[in-house]
């Protein structure tokens, strides 16, 4: 299947050209920082967003949110294709429980990949459209997020059970573990683009 969104590379390149001057790195975090705190893990946050904004000047909100997004569906596809090399493995197996556990958790994991596509797509759109669409669009990118937490929420529920263990459960869990906190992050960053984009265009709340 192809897919008709821009791929991380030619995304951030796009994102750079807009802000091309470099502001020092010091100046950087402690930005950076200031834009994280309402997420709910900021650590993360900041290693996300510092090596993009070392290279920008004040990249401001809907830009970061953007790069949250994008990094949190190239990371939900790198985890997406390792679960599926596991399940690959287990059918060779005569292990059915973990087969199964695993392949329901691939099905999550594919699933929570659609929806962030979907909205690193809407998050294009919303900027190229007119603002009377606004609401739409935010409406839009915040309920495939959530739905996306939701799925990889219930993989690692699937995983957690007793049914798979071993390397790869630990492996496995570490990785969705990631995308669901870079997930709810990118949400944060994207509700707070949207609300501060809202006061200074004085959209209507829906």
């Amino acid at each position: 299947m192809t897919h008709t969104f821009l791929s991380l590379p030619i995304l951030l390149v796009t994102i750079f050209a807009l802000n091309p001057s470099v502001i020092c790195a010091s100046r950087a975090r402690a930005y950076v920082e200031n834009q994280c705190r309402p997420t709910l893990y900021p650590d993360l946050c900041v290693r996300t967003l510092l090596p993009f904004a070392s290279k920008m000047t004040a990249p401001d909100t809907e830009q970061l949110a953007r790069i949250s997004l994008t990094t949190c569906l190239l990371k939900a596809r790198l985890t997406k294709a390792y679960v599926n090399n596991v399940a690959k493995e287990f059918n060779k197996t005569t292990n059915a429980p973990y087969h199964e556990a695993v392949t329901d958790c691939l099905t999550q994991i594919n699933d929570g990949v659609t929806q962030i596509t979907q909205s690193v797509k809407e998050q294009k759109r919303m900027m190229h459209d007119e603002e009377k669409y606004f609401s739409w669009h935010e409406s839009n990118v915040q309920t495939w997020v959530s739905t996306a937490l939701t799925d990889v929420t219930a993989c690692l529920d699937r995983i957690s059970d007793k049914t798979i263990g071993g390397k790869e459960k630990g492996t496995i869990k570490a990785r969705v573990l990631n995308v669901k906190r870079l997930a709810s992050n990118a949400l944060a960053l994207f509700n707070r683009f949207a609300t501060r984009h809202r006061g200074s265009h004085r959209i209507k709340t829906p």
